[in-house]
């Protein structure tokens, strides 16, 4: 299948199954994308959500983040797992980058506290830097389709650059992300509703026995 229809065919079901990766328009801040990227580390998409619509419906800057006590953030950030600990690592993070510039190459992101190599991606990409995002949806349908054959997600990421053309790097991650939340879930993926089965290495495997 072609790439550009297979991203195309992934957000087009996604958005119709009305995935929480696109469900919400509005526009945010690269310091907010950040910030939400860390609070879903280890976090199902609803609860990261709901986290992270309260936190922002409190703080309008980095600036207010910064001044905010660990234990007000925690109280509107709970729904997350680890909550008091992200919450210690995200107003650090507004501390460090209070007055500053916001960064903009992977290293700089790499150097803020609880920032890793998916975090730091997601914002490159928001950003309109070359970058591929891969969590654990990325990672998962990736290898289901057979696109890659990789154990971890950095291998996944590298992978993947080498398949798919830069013009499409940007669209990766929430494309199959959405696809992920909707269809082609953790558990019991929704295979015979999938517009890709014939294309999916998994679902023919299977279809073999």
């Amino acid at each position: 299948m072609d790439l550009f229809e297979l991203i195309d065919l992934m957000e087009s079901e996604a958005k119709k199954r009305n995935a929480p990766i696109f469900l919400h328009n509005v526009k945010l801040e690269p310091w907010q994308i950040l910030i939400a990227t860390v609070l879903s580390a280890r976090t199902r998409d609803e609860q990261t959500s709901k986290a992270v619509a309260k936190l922002f419906s409190k703080v309008n800057s980095i600036e207010e983040l910064a001044e905010m006590k660990v234990d007000e953030i925690e109280s509107l950030i709970r729904s997350v797992g680890f909550y008091r600990v992200k919450a210690r690592r995200i107003k650090e993070i507004a501390e460090i980058l209070r007055g500053r510039k916001f960064p903009e190459t992977i290293e700089e992101l790499l150097e803020l506290p609880g920032v890793g190599r998916k975090t730091a991606n997601i914002v490159l990409a928001y950003l309109g830097k070359p970058a591929i995002a891969v969590d654990t949806h990325v990672h998962r349908i990736a290898n289901r389709l057979g696109l890659v054959e990789t154990r971890k997600p950095e291998e996944t990421e590298e992978e993947l650059k080498k398949i798919f053309p830069i013009e499409l790097w940007d669209r990766l991650n929430s494309a199959f992300v959405g696809f992920g939340q909707t269809l082609c879930l953790p558990r019991n993926p929704k295979c015979e509703e999938c517009p890709i089965r014939n294309s999916c290495k998994s679902y023919n495997s299977r279809k073999d026995f």
